[in-house]
C-alpha cells in the first residue's frame, strides 16, 4: 500500500522486450537503499516487484495486463519517473490510500499556469470519470492529488511548486498520458451497492414463487 507522496524522480536506465512481458531497469538510489528482492516499489503508479538490485538501480518485470493497461509502455532509456516506496505500518498517510493498481490512463489536456502553481486538465474514460468527485482524491502518475473540478469526460487538478518540481508532473506535455488510480473506497462502494440491488431482487423473486 502507497500513499501518493512520491519520494524520489529516477530514471529509466533499459527497457528489455521479452515478448509478452518487459524488463525495466530504473535508477532510484533514494528508493533502493533499502530494497531487496520480491519488495514493492510504485513506478509513476504502477506496483512492481523488485527482481534485483544494485548500485542505486533496481529491475523489475511488467507483464502485458499492465503494459496494456498503463502508459509504462510509452516508456523507454532516458524517461523519467516518480518512484515510491510502500508505506511503513505506522507510518504517516501524507496522501491517500493507494493500492498501485492502476485503473487506465488520461491525457493532459491543458495546462494554465499561474504565478506561483499550474492547473491541468486531463481527459479520462468515462468507465473512470463517474468514480472521480469534487474536492475527492485521485492518483495521476503515482502522486495523490486532489480534485479541483470533476467533469464527464475530464477533471482538474492544481499543482504546487514542489509537485512541478519534485515529479513528471512538472515536465509533462499536452497530450501526454498519465497513470490513473481512482479511489478504492468509490469501487467498493459502487460494488456493494449494485450487489444490494441484486439481492433484493432475488428476494423478491423467492418471496413472489412462495405465494
Amino acid at each position: 500500500m502507497f500513499t501518493g507522496i512520491v519520494e524520489e524522480l529516477g530514471e529509466v536506465v533499459a527497457v528489455e522486450d521479452l515478448g509478452d512481458s518487459s524488463r525495466f531497469s530504473l535508477r532510484g538510489p533514494v528508493v533502493t537503499a533499502d530494497a531487496k528482492h520480491g519488495d514493492s516499489i510504485a513506478v509513476n503508479g504502477v506496483c512492481l516487484t523488485v527482481v534485483d538490485t544494485a548500485d542505486g538501480e533496481f529491475t523489475a518485470d511488467v507483464m502485458a495486463e499492465t503494459l496494456d493497461r498503463s502508459s509504462l509502455g510509452a516508456l523507454s532509456a532516458g524517461s523519467r519517473v516518480n518512484l515510491e516506496r510502500p508505506m511503513a505500518l505506522g507510518g504517516r498517510l501524507g496522501g491517500h490510500l493507494v493500492q498501485g493498481h492502476v485503473d487506465g490512463t488520461g491525457t493532459i489536456a491543458a495546462r494554465t499556469p499561474a504565478e506561483h502553481w499550474e492547473l491541468v486538465r486531463i481527459a479520462l474514460p468515462a468507465a473512470l470519470a463517474r468514480y472521480v468527485v469534487e474536492k475527492g482524491s485521485i492518483t495521476v502518475d503515482g502522486v495523490s492529488l486532489t480534485v479541483v473540478e470533476a467533469g464527464d469526460d475530464y477533471f482538474t487538478i492544481s499543482l504546487i511548486p514542489t509537485t512541478l518540481a519534485l515529479t513528471t508532473l512538472g515536465i509533462k506535455q499536452v497530450g501526454d498520458p498519465v497513470n490513473l488510480e481512482v479511489d478504492i473506497l468509490a469501487k467498493y462502494v459502487e460494488r456493494l451497492l449494485g450487489r444490494g440491488t441484486e439481492d433484493v431482487k432475488d428476494l423478491e423473486e423467492v418471496v413472489e414463487m412462495d405465494r
